[in-house]
């Protein structure tokens, strides 16, 4: 069993995985120690995987873990984790924005602390007043988990925290909720992310508020609670309108009541709300199908077969 555990993912990582395995290696031998460099494809469509490759006939400390397809990035970052066999891990993307020299730091950190988990905290706060912020803000004020804002997907873990970890099967990830409601001793270390030198990120606009939802419908009841106060209000309220429109046709016969567009306007209005809860409901919903279901969270190719292949393309 080695002492450390570097993990990573590629997705479209092709640009980096020269530069990223050199000085992975280079923090994990400043440590002293065995090591690990544990490369996760998520179903990588351009030659990452093929690169890799070619360092472990090189390099026996490197690993290959195939996913048979692309998971996303947070599954196979779970992958990573559970695929790690080193007494601490090391979790960090592969894209260079989030440095392996900070491996040294984290390292000092854990060891002065007594840490059962370094991660890194992006030290430009540049992001509290964009979506980032807003949704920290939003996710913190809803679920009962606590998230540091910008807080990032690079950290040193401890193996009792990974074995804890590990026992958590959502099947719909938020991988920063899970790492917080795991709890342990936890410590954040600020850190300048850098930009990648080449590609652009993934997350758009729609995997960023598919990322949202599964959020905060992951860690927080709210969302219902919120669709069941909003509507008995409205219906409370209705009552009492009601109430007070008959009473006062009663005592006074010849009042006019309200015409055909309030009366349009109040059914859009309570309609709208419907189907808006509606849709809160069928979200929470879905996640219990989805765990019922209870199919695997990924599949590899078994070690075997990847070795298998790495042979054939051997020249």
């Amino acid at each position: 069993m080695p002492d450390l555990s570097i993990v990573t993912t590629m997705f479209r990582s092709e640009p980096f995985i020269g530069e990223f395995h050199a000085r992975a290696s280079a923090a994990a031998r400043a440590l002293g120690g065995t090591y690990e460099i544990v490369f996760v494809d998520d179903g990588s469509p351009d030659r990452s995987l093929e690169l890799v490759r070619e360092l472990a006939r090189s390099d026996p400390c490197v690993r290959i873990v195939e996913l048979s397809r692309n998971f996303g990035h947070h599954i196979a970052a779970y992958a990573a984790i559970e695929a790690a066999r080193g007494d601490r891990v090391f979790l960090i993307d592969s894209d260079l924005e989030e440095h392996p020299e900070w491996l040294a730091e984290f390292d000092k950190v854990m060891k002065a602390k007594n840490a059962d988990v370094v991660f890194g905290v992006q030290a430009d706060a540049a992001g509290a007043r964009g979506m980032s912020g807003l949704f920290y803000r939003v996710f913190n004020a809803l679920s009962e988990v606590y998230i540091p804002p910008h807080a990032c997907t690079v950290r040193l873990m401890r193996r009792a925290y990974v074995d804890s970890l590990t026992q958590l099967r959502d099947h719909k990830l938020f991988m920063a909720g899970m790492f917080m409601w795991t709890g342990f001793n936890q410590v954040g270390v600020p850190v300048d992310k850098g930009r990648r030198s080449a590609g652009k990120s993934t997350y758009n606009l729609r995997r960023q508020v598919g990322l949202f939802i599964d959020a905060i419908t992951s860690f927080s009841s709210k969302p219902l609670y919120a669709a069941f106060f909003v509507g008995s209000g409205l219906a409370t309220a209705a009552g009492a309108i009601g109430a007070f429109m008959v009473g006062r046709k009663l005592l006074f016969p010849d009042t006019v009541l309200a015409g055909f567009t309030a009366l349009f306007v109040s059914v859009l209005f309570i309609g709208g709300l419907i189907i808006l809860f509606l849709g809160v409901i069928g979200i929470y919903l879905s996640k219990i199908f989805a765990e019922v279901k209870d199919r695997p969270l990924y599949i590899a190719r078994p070690a075997s077969e990847t070795s298998h292949r790495q042979a054939e393309s051997t020249p």
